[in-house]
C-alpha cells in the first residue's frame, strides 16, 4: 500500500512555522517574534491603564467633598503623580508601540520588523522601568512632584528624598524602550515591506506609524537628556536649574514640552491611523483624500514642534513669541481637519455599516472635537492667563487624549478581535460598556470646564466650602466611578469573548488591507508567501491574491536553510532590492536590558560602582549580540520568488542596519542639539553670568583633539573604500581606533584640567556634560573601530558584505562634527564675551 503524498502547502507552513516558532516555557524569555512581543507590550500597558484608573477613583474620591481627609497631602501628591506618569509612560505611549510592533508587518506584507531582538530589548526596559516605578509606589517613596516634574520643586533642595529620582530613573529607562521603538519602526516602514507595495500605496497606518516614529526620534531626546541633567544636579550638586549658582529652572520646562507638546500627537495620530482603517471598511469604499491626509499628517509631525511654549504663556515670555506660539497651537487644528472632513467624507460617499466599533468611532469624533475646540480657547493668550492651572486644562487635557486616543482605540479593540483572537466580536455587553463610557466620561469631564472657570486649581489635594465648587467635583467624582463601571464591563466582554467567543470566519468586516488575509489568529511567520501588490486595497481589487498567498505564488515562499527570511524593497517603489535574514530567539535582549537595570538602579541608590559594572557589562553585552549579526562568507543572490534573484541583505548599500544607525544617529543628534539649545539658552538668559571663570586649557590641545578625531574620521572613509576595492582594511581601522582613543583622552584631560568644577557654576556643568559627550562618542568610536577590526579578521567583513564599515563610518563622522562644533563653540562663545566686555 503506498503512502500518500504530504500536501505541498501543508508542508510549506510546517517547515515556516518551524522557522518562526516561539518555543514554551523558559524559551519564552528568548521571544523576538513581533507578534509575540507586541501582545506582551499590550498586555502590560492594559495592566498599567487598570492602574492609573485605580488612581484617579482615589483622586476622585478625595476631591469629591470640600476640606476632605480621605489623603493626607503627602499621599495625594504621590497618587496624582503616579496617575499622570502612568497613563503617559507606562500605558498610552506602551499601547501605541505594542499596536504597531503587532500590527505594522501584517499591513505591509512583511514576516517581522526590521529588528526583533530590539523589539525584544525595548520590552524588557519598558518592563524594568514601569516595574521600578510601580515598586516605589508600593513603598512609598513614590515620585511626588507632579508628572511634569517641574525644578525647583523637584531639586534636592525642595524633594530631598529619593521620590523624585525614581521618577528620572524610571522614565528615562522606559524612554529607552520608546528610542528603540522609533528606530525599530522607520527602518521597518521604509525597508521592510512587501513587493510592489510603493509609498503611495502603503496603508494609511503605515504612514501614522512612521511620522510618528519620526516624532519619538525628536521628541523624546530632550525629555531624556533634561532627566539626565536633573539627575546630575541631585546627585552632584551640578546647578544646572539653580539661579543662583547661574542655572534656570525655566530650562526644565522647556525641555520637558519640547518632549512633552509633541506627546499628545504621538499619542493621537496611530489612532487616527486606526480610524483611517476602520473607515473604509465600514463606508465600503476606499478612503477619501488619501494624499491630503498624508500631508496633513506629515503637516501635523512639522508644526507639533512648534508648541511647547503653548504650556508656558504665563511664565514672562517675550510678547512677540507668544505671538507666534499661539498662531502655531491654532493653525495645528487645520491638518487635524483635513484628516476629520476626509473621514467624513468618506462615510458620506460611501454605504456605512452600522456595527459596535462605528458607535465608538461616533463617540470619538464627539469628544475629540470638543477637546479640539477648547485647545484653540487655551491657544489665545489672554484666556490662557486666566485658565491656566486651574481644572479647565484638566478637563481639555482629558478630552483630546481620552477623545483622540481611548476612544478610537475601543473601536479598534473590537474590530481587530478576530483577527488577533480568531473569536468574533459581540454587540451586546459592546453597547453597554460604550453607553457607560461615553456618559461617564462626560459627567466627570463635561463640566469640569465650568469647575475650572470658576476658578478651581488643579494639583490641591483639598479645597473649602464656598466657592461653588462643591457639586461639580460630586458630580464629576460620580462621573468618575460610571466610567470605571463602563470600562470594566468592556475589559469583561473582551475577556469573555476570548474564552468563550464563537470562532469568526476569514475576514468578517470585508475589510481590503493585507492583514485580513492572514489566518484568524495569524500564524507566526504571517504570510505563507509574499504577496505582489498593485493598489491601496489588494483584498479589494486584486481578486487572486488570497489564493495566491496561501499557494506559495508570491515572494520567499519556502523556509531555506530554516532561516527567517522577509523580503527588502527599495524606500520609495517598493521595488523588492534584497532578501532579509532575520534574527532568531535570543536571550541577548533580556540580558542587555538587565545589565543595563543595574545600571539605573545603582544610580538610583547612589552605588555609582554598581553602575559603572552594570553600564561596562551591558556594552559588552551589545557587542555579543551584534556579533552574531551577519554573515561570514559571500553568498550567490538566491531565489526570492516569482522569477526574481536577490541578494542577501548584508550585501546591499542599503539595508535595514543601514538605516537603523542612521535613525539611531538622528536621535543623537536631536540630543545634542537640544544639549546646545540648553548650553546657548543659560549662556542667554539666565542670570548670574557670565560665570566667575572660563575654560583653561590652551586651544592647541582642542585644535589637537579636532585633529585626531578628524583622523579617525577620515580613516573609517579610507578603510571603507579600501574594503570595495578587495583590499585589507586593517590598517586604516587602527588608525581610526588610535585617533579616537588619543581623542578620547584629550577630551578627558581639558575636562579634568582646564574647566572649573561642575557644581560652581552651571557654565562649568553645562561644558563639562557638552565635552562629555564628546569624549564618550570619541570613545565608543574606537571601541567600535576595534570591533569592526575584530570582525574582519574572523571573516564578517569582505567586499560585498560591508555594512558593518559603513555602519562605523557613520559613527565617526558624526563624532567628528560634534568635536569640532562642540570645542569651537566652547572656546568661541568666552571670546565674544571678552571682546563685549
Amino acid at each position: 500500500m503506498s503512502t500518500p503524498k504530504p500536501d505541498a502547502t501543508a508542508t510549506r507552513h510546517d517547515a515556516l512555522s518551524a522557522a518562526f516558532a516561539t518555543p514554551s516555557g523558559w524559551g519564552r524569555l528568548a521571544a523576538v517574534n513581533h507578534s509575540v512581543i507586541g501582545l506582551r507590550f499590550i498586555v502590560v500597558s492594559l495592566v498599567f491603564f487598570v492602574i492609573g484608573g485605580l488612581l484617579s477613583m482615589l483622586i476622585r474620591a478625595q476631591l469629591a467633598v470640600p476640606d476632605n481627609r480621605f489623603m493626607d497631602h503627602d499621599t495625594y501628591n504621590q497618587i496624582f503623580t503616579m496617575h499622570g506618569t502612568v497613563m503617559m509612560f507606562l500605558f498610552a505611549i506602551p499601547l501605541i508601540e505594542g499596536l504597531a510592533l503587532y500590527f505594522v508587518p501584517k499591513y505591509l506584507g512583511a514576516r517581522d520588523l526590521s529588528f526583533p531582538r530590539l523589539s525584544a530589548f525595548g520590552f524588557w526596559c519598558y518592563l524594568f522601568g514601569g516595574g521600578t516605578l510601580l515598586v516605589a509606589m508600593f513603598a512609598g517613596v513614590a515620585p511626588d512632584s507632579g508628572w511634569f516634574m517641574y525644578t525647583p520643586l523637584s531639586s534636592g533642595e525642595f524633594s530631598p528624598g529619593i521620590n523624585a529620582d525614581v521618577w528620572l530613573i524610571g522614565v528615562t529607562f522606559v524612554e529607552v524602550s520608546a528610542i528603540a521603538f522609533a528606530i525599530e519602526l522607520v527602518a521597518t516602514v521604509l525597508k521592510v515591506r512587501t513587493g510592489g507595495m510603493s509609498l503611495n500605496r502603503m496603508p494609511l497606518f503605515g504612514w501614522y506609524i512612521l511620522i510618528t516614529a519620526l516624532m519619538m526620534v525628536v521628541g523624546f531626546p530632550p525629555l531624556i537628556l533634561g532627566s539626565i541633567l536633573l539627575e546630575l544636579e541631585r546627585a552632584f550638586g551640578w546647578p544646572f536649574f539653580d539661579v543662583k549658582l547661574g542655572g534656570d529652572p525655566l530650562l526644565w520646562q522647556h525641555l520637558f514640552w519640547l518632549f512633552g507638546h509633541p506627546e499628545v500627537y504621538i499619542i493621537f495620530l496611530p489612532a487616527a491611523g486606526a480610524v483611517s482603517m476602520m473607515i473604509p471598511t465600514f463606508a465600503r469604499r476606499p478612503i477619501v483624500g488619501y494624499s491630503w491626509i498624508v500631508a496633513a499628517i506629515i503637516g501635523t509631525g512639522f508644526i507639533s514642534f512648534g508648541l511647547w511654549v503653548h504650556h508656558m504663556f504665563t511664565v514672562g515670555i517675550p510678547q512677540l513669541a507668544l505671538v507666534f506660539f499661539s498662531a502655531a497651537s491654532m493653525f495645528v487644528a487645520v491638518p487635524t481637519a483635513i484628516q476629520l472632513f476626509a473621514w467624513l467624507g468618506t462615510l458620506w460617499n460611501g454605504r456605512p455599516v452600522r456595527s459596535l466599533p462605528m458607535l465608538y468611532l461616533f463617540g470619538f469624533v464627539f469628544v475629540f472635537v470638543c477637546g479640539g475646540l477648547t485647545g484653540v480657547m487655551l491657544a489665545l493668550v489672554p484666556f490662557n492667563w486666566q485658565a491656566h492651572d486651574t481644572h479647565f486644562v484638566v478637563a481639555h487635557l482629558h478630552f483630546v487624549l481620552i477623545g483622540g486616543f481611548v476612544f478610537p482605540l475601543l473601536a479598534a479593540a473590537y474590530y481587530w478581535l478576530p483577527l488577533m483572537s480568531g473569536r468574533a466580536a459581540s454587540d451586546s455587553m459592546g453597547k453597554w460598556g460604550f453607553w457607560l463610557i461615553f456618559i461617564g466620561f462626560n459627567l466627570t469631564f463635561l463640566h469640569m470646564h465650568l469647575t475650572g472657570l470658576a476658578g478651581m486649581p488643579r494639583r490641591v489635594y483639598t479645597y473649602p466650602a464656598g466657592f461653588g465648587w462643591e457639586w461639580l467635583n460630586l458630580a464629576s467624582s460620580i462621573g468618575g466611578f460610571v466610567l470605571s463601571i463602563g470600562f470594566t464591563a468592556f475589559f469583561l466582554d473582551i475577556l469573555l469573548r476570548l474564552m468563550a467567543g464563537r470562532s469568526t470566519e476569514l475576514n468578517p468586516w470585508r475589510a481590503g488591507t493585507l492583514e485580513w488575509s492572514l489566518a484568524h489568529p495569524p500564524a507566526a511567520y504571517n504570510f505563507a508567501s509574499l504577496p505582489e501588490v498593485t493598489s491601496r486595497d489588494p483584498l479589494w481589487e486584486q481578486s487572486e491574491i488570497q489564493r495566491q498567498i496561501d499557494e506559495g505564488e508570491g515572494y520567499l515562499p519556502e523556509a531555506r536553510h530554516g532561516w527567517q527570511e522577509t523580503l527588502g524593497v527599495h524606500p520609495v517603489t517598493g521595488k523588492p532590492d534584497q532578501i532579509i535574514v532575520l534574527p532568531g530567539l535570543s536571550y541577548l535582549p533580556l540580558i542587555t536590558a538587565l545589565l543595563l537595570g543595574v545600571f539605573f538602579l545603582g544610580f538610583l541608590f547612589k552605588l555609582y560602582w554598581i553602575s559603572a559594572t552594570g553600564a561596562c557589562l551591558a556594552l559588552l553585552a551589545s557587542l555579543r549580540w551584534a556579533w552574531f549579526n551577519g554573515l561570514d562568507r559571500d553568498w550567490p543572490d538566491l531565489d526570492a520568488g516569482r522569477g526574481l534573484m536577490l541578494p542577501l541583505h548584508v550585501q546591499v548599500q542599503d539595508a535595514p542596519g543601514w538605516w537603523g544607525m542612521a535613525v539611531g544617529l538622528l536621535v543623537n543628534a536631536t540630543f545634542y542639539i537640544t544639549l546646545l539649545f540648553g548650553y546657548l539658552y543659560l549662556w542667554a538668559v539666565a542670570p548670574g553670568w557670565p560665570p566667575p571663570a572660563f575654560i583653561g586649557s590652551p586651544i592647541a590641545l582642542s585644535l589637537l583633539t579636532v585633529l585626531a578625531v578628524s583622523a579617525s574620521a577620515i580613516a573609517l572613509e579610507h578603510a571603507v573604500r579600501v574594503n570595495a576595492r578587495g583590499g585589507p582594511p586593517p590598517l586604516s581601522l587602527g588608525v581610526a581606533l588610535v585617533g579616537a582613543g588619543l581623542a578620547t583622552l584629550l577630551l578627558g584631560l581639558i575636562i579634568a584640567t582646564g574647566l572649573p568644577a561642575p557644581s560652581t557654576h552651571a557654565y562649568a556643568a553645562t561644558t563639562t556634560v557638552l565635552l562629555g559627550y564628546c569624549a564618550l562618542h570619541a570613545g565608543c568610536s574606537a571601541l567600535f573601530s576595534g570591533f569592526v577590526l575584530m570582525r574582519w579578521r574572523y571573516g564578517f567583513i569582505s567586499p560585498r558584505r560591508s555594512l558593518d564599515l559603513r555602519v562605523v563610518r557613520l559613527w565617526g563622522l558624526y563624532t567628528a562634527v560634534v568635536a569640532f562644533v562642540s570645542l569651537a563653540l566652547v572656546h568661541g562663545l568666552p571670546a565674544l564675551l571678552g571682546v563685549a566686555v
